[in-house]
């Protein structure tokens, strides 16, 4: 089987490089798997893709790229959402690069991968191919205006796949896609190549993007609890953005410059995870929650907020992990300091996580796209049917809301003749 992922720009780092990555990596395993990449910005990617893997980038935009010149790169995007938070990205240029690829592209499945692109898969993906959706953001994270933009794009398509059970809910309550299969399909991560941790470092680590959602502020208070009964504990947050500057402040404000540091990035993360025996995560919200499960297959417990919409779904409360509600630091350092107080309990945790994270391995998620390959093969026909009675019912609807209209028309016009 051929099997395509569409990705914004394979050439970056991110979580959604990431995980498609290590999906595409063990879909390698058994079938032919190719990675598009609307945009190239460098010479080599900064992740490393398997050889198996055939990499297509479709617009150069390095520095003295021919594409640069080309008129069609300073025209906007006819067909990228206008609302979509990457739009200023893309132009003529891509738009024309994607339609020629795919028109002429022989693959049985296309995946796409956040929803400017799932536009692209939609209007230009071949109709022999099963395409698919994925949502790497919640749909509450989209405004209004885009949502009305995907729409009607991902009512043509063959499933939606998101990375929640709880944001598959939603999708199915609130943007009803007659005819197309919305389900949930975490994200992958590998087992992996670092030792465990053994839970006798008196660390706590956390990572991620320092900007104001993750609440690294609400972090950084809670861990002063912390290091106030035991100050040979310390914090190591990993990361950059905007935030930044603020946090070395507050931690310079809470008189915590000795017990708390701002590491800088980290790829691959897990051998800082590994030196630490508890990571922390104190988000409002997480489309899934790629750092607990990277954490928990180094075999070390997480503490994290109880946000929407992933963590409830990765860690099993009081098992393998502690979940608190949002925004609460009384809470969280309460958390922090019952696995910093009990060594056994959280060498006990760190195993549980370590088994339990196991469901999160490539080849176990690499199967469940299979099945859903099958199931959508199997299941086309009554899906297109499904599609076919809900735009039936769609007209007619509007063919009741016309003649509604026209006899209340019919009606006004009588009674100003009649006056």
């Amino acid at each position: 089987m051929k099997i395509v992922f569409l990705l914004h720009d394979t050439y970056g780092i991110g979580g959604t490089i990431r995980t498609t990555l290590n999906l595409a990596t063990a879909l390698a395993d058994r079938h032919e798997v190719a990675i598009v990449s609307m945009r190239r910005h460098r010479t080599e990617p900064r992740f490393a893709i398997d050889p198996r893997i055939r990499l297509v980038p479709l617009v150069d935009v390095r520095k003295d790229s021919a594409d640069l010149r080309d008129p069609r790169y300073t025209r906007p995007s006819g067909v990228f959402p206008a609302a979509e938070s990457r739009h200023r990205q893309y132009n003529a240029l891509i738009d024309d690069r994607v339609a020629d690829y795919l028109s002429g592209s022989d693959a049985d499945v296309l995946i796409g991968t956040r929803p400017g692109v799932n536009v692209y898969l939609a209007r230009f993906g071949p109709r022999g191919a099963l395409r698919i959706a994925q949502e790497h953001l919640r749909h509450d994270a989209h405004s209004k205006r885009l949502r009305a933009q995907l729409a009607p794009h991902y009512r043509t398509l063959d499933a939606l796949v998101t990375m929640t059970e709880a944001d598959a809910a939603i999708y199915r309550r609130r943007m009803p896609l007659p005819g197309v299969r919305v389900l949930s399909v975490p994200n992958s991560v590998p087992e992996p190549r670092v030792p465990t941790a053994d839970g006798t470092a008196k660390v706590v680590a956390a990572a991620g993007r320092l900007a104001r959602g993750k609440r690294y502020d609400l972090l950084i208070e809670a861990f002063a609890g912390v290091a106030e009964k035991h100050p040979d504990w310390r914090l190591r947050i990993y990361g950059h953005g905007p935030e930044r500057d603020g946090l070395a402040q507050l931690i310079d404000d809470l008189g915590l410059t000795d017990a708390v540091r701002l590491m800088g990035v980290r790829s691959p993360i897990e051998p800082e995870f590994t030196r630490a025996s508890v990571v922390a995560v104190t988000s409002e919200a997480e489309s899934f929650g790629m750092t607990l499960v990277e954490a928990m297959r180094c075999g070390v417990p997480v503490v994290s907020t109880a946000c929407p919409l992933g963590p409830a779904e990765i860690v099993r409360d009081g098992v393998d992990g502690l979940l608190v509600p949002v925004g609460d630091v009384a809470a969280f350092t309460k958390a922090l300091l019952h696995l910093v107080e009990d060594e056994p309990g959280r060498r006990t945790m760190g195993a549980a996580a370590l088994e339990n994270a196991a469901r999160f391995d490539p080849a176990h998620i690499a199967r469940q796209y299979e099945l859903l390959f099958a199931t959508l093969r199997e299941t086309r026909g009554a899906r297109a049917h499904a599609r076919r009675r809900a735009a039936a019912r769609s007209r007619a609807r509007d063919l009741l809301h016309r003649a509604r209209l026209l006899g209340v028309a019919r009606r006004a016009a009588r009674l100003l003749r009649a006056g």
